[in-house]
């Protein structure tokens, strides 16, 4: 999943206490992932505010609490600016002339009567049978995750081999607050609301899964990687950073 950047901004804080595998610092937690393979120390704060630490398996636990107060000014802020964008984010009414995003177009809504289907997009509306209507959230899930599955798989199949890269299966679920996912068995998962997203923003997300075969953490290595197959990932980046927001709701 695209992370973000971390800033050298330095912060007093509470004392840190640690429970199992999360980090309890300045009123925030911490949930903790250890790795082998892990060089670095890195902090996460996912769309939903939640907060995560990722270290290297020997990592002391006093060092994790440190490196965490160092960066608490900026957890802050990035919590707030979640917390913010949020609430930008309107909740959808499935109601005549509403807008729908599908691979960043808006689309209006029309409820129609004689339909075969729940739901198409047909002369650049999206056209829901007003009998499905009562359970147009999961209509909306259902054919946008269909058309997920295709285009990313097209992506992928496009992709893989030119970054070397064995993939066995592509998936289409939600996944919560990540954009994507990439396992040790060879598969790859993309959230159905990534389907929502500008074709090249979409397209930043893929390339930056199929990356982490190679890296899984998002050392400079990674980034190295992702810049050999799409040179202007840190515009994508920002843009995603700034603007996925604007999937939710749904």
């Amino acid at each position: 999943m695209p992370l973000l950047p971390l800033s050298p901004v330095r912060t007093g804080g509470k004392s840190a206490r640690s429970s199992g595998h999360t980090l309890q610092i300045d009123g925030l937690i911490f949930e903790v992932h250890r790795s082998d393979r892990r060089k670095t120390l890195q902090i996460t704060v996912e769309r939903s505010g939640e907060l995560s630490i990722t270290a290297p398996t020997r990592v002391p636990e006093k060092d994790l609490a440190s490196f965490v107060e160092e960066k608490l000014l900026w957890i802050h802020t990035k919590i707030e600016e979640k917390a913010r964008l949020q609430k930008r984010a309107p909740i959808k009414e499935f109601v005549n002339g509403e807008g729908f995003l599908y691979l960043g177009k808006s689309h209006r809504l029309r409820l129609v009567e004689n339909q075969l289907v729940d739901l198409c997009l047909k002369n650049g509306r999206f056209c829901l049978r007003a009998s499905s209507a009562h359970r147009a959230r999961d209509v909306f899930i259902a054919w946008y995750t269909r058309r997920a599955l295709k285009w990313f798989s097209q992506q992928v199949a496009e992709h893989a081999n030119r970054m070397g890269v064995q993939v066995n299966e592509v998936k289409v679920q939600d996944l919560g607050f990540r954009w994507g996912s990439f396992s040790a068995d060879g598969r790859v998962s993309f959230h159905w609301k990534a389907i929502l997203l500008p074709p090249r923003i979409a397209q930043y997300v893929m390339i930056h899964e199929l990356a982490h075969a190679h890296h899984p953490d998002h050392s400079a290595s990674f980034w190295t990687k992702v810049e050999q197959h799409l040179p202007d990932w840190r515009t994508r980046k920002s843009w995603l950073a700034e603007n996925g927001i604007q999937v939710e709701g749904l």
